[in-house]
């Protein structure tokens, strides 16, 4: 589980505090003089750009890692008026409010991964990427995409639902937890699952709940849903209990995964794991009720092909519920270098 800074940016004397607050966690994450000048400069933009172009805007900073190497995730959304055409807009010196026009251009250049959606009257969505150190440029096969947005109930400091992964070769395993209610216990209960979920990663999603059911009776309980991708047999098996929703998405099917009702640590009726078939270049989103269950991914044309913090940051931006914590995972499997 990763840390989230969420900044509103709606005028200029919060753009500079994202960059002072960037640059202070690139400097905790080992970036370099050089590397945290980057950061200085792509945040600053991004902010710039929300000030100047948007309604709405938030930043979202968050602390990655690769193959031991940390980075810096810059997530940007705002709610219209969008791009018209972004290839435009990515062109130096373009600008459609007598700006220099060096933002989008600037960020992509500096960023080691950038990415952006943007629908007209909707909002953009715009993701950059950078790394403390060089990281490995070549592709593996069963290589997974991941993209998270876990907030707190606004006003409280902890939040009281957690997310955790273990990914290897064969398998990936993915896990989110909402703790009951909000505030320290939600997130104490939330956090004992995470514990649970490293330590017995070697076992099945329903095993997992199980012994999760017992870890947690003495917390207030949580609602625990776990996928496990397995690659080589093209299947995901999932075990859910209470209100943590999931999907598949693929250009065959789509697949709502099924949870049963309960409070992991207190009661549970009943924990099954079910499979589902799992394609190349498929996406599955898990989220929280934080998050409304009235979304539909097509009314995002070309958001499933986009990198999956696209994907949960605009389902985020569009369907959070305000009055509880959030937790929106989503992961893709990457068919290409």
């Amino acid at each position: 589980m990763r840390e989230t800074l969420a900044l509103p940016i709606l005028e200029s004397s919060q753009a500079g505090e994202a960059r002072r607050q960037a640059i202070a966690l690139a400097n905790r994450l080992g970036f370099n003089e050089t590397q945290r000048g980057k950061v200085s400069i792509v945040v600053t933009e991004v902010a710039n750009n929300l000030v100047n172009h948007a309604r709405d805007g938030l930043l979202l900073l968050q602390a990655i890692d690769k193959d031991n190497i940390h980075g810096l995730e810059v997530l940007a959304l705002d709610k219209g008026p969008g791009i018209d055409n972004i290839s435009e807009c990515m062109r130096d010196g373009f600008s459609t409010t007598g700006t220099p026009g060096n933002g989008l251009g600037a960020i992509n250049r500096l960023s080691y991964f950038f990415d952006i959606h943007s629908i007209l009257d909707v909002g953009t969505a715009l993701l950059s990427r950078l790394w403390a150190n060089s990281i490995s440029t070549s592709f593996t096969p069963n290589n997974l995409e991941l993209g998270v947005v876990c907030l707190p109930k606004a006003g409280e400091e902890v939040c009281g639902d957690a997310w955790a992964y273990e990914i290897s070769q064969e398998r990936s395993l993915l896990l989110v937890a909402d703790g009951l209610g909000h505030g320290p216990l939600a997130a104490r209960a939330s956090t004992e699952a995470v514990r649970v979920f490293h330590e017995n990663a070697h076992r099945s999603p329903q095993e997992i709940i199980e012994a999760a059911h017992v870890a947690l009776r003495g917390t207030r309980g949580a609602a625990l849903a776990i996928a496990e991708i397995n690659f080589e047999q093209q299947s995901v098996r999932f075990a859910g209990v209470g209100n943590i929703a999931g999907s598949i998405f693929s250009n065959e099917k789509t697949y709502n995964l099924v949870s049963h009702n309960g409070t992991v640590g207190h009661e549970v009726r009943k924990i099954q794991e079910f499979t589902y078939p799992w394609h190349p270049g498929a996406l599955l989103i898990l989220h929280s009720d934080g998050l409304g269950t009235q979304w539909r991914l097509e009314r995002y044309p070309g958001l499933i092909h986009k990198h999956p913090s696209l994907t949960a940051g605009v389902l985020y931006r569009d369907f959070n519920r305000a009055r509880d914590d959030v937790t929106v995972l989503a992961v893709r499997e990457s068919v290409s270098p």
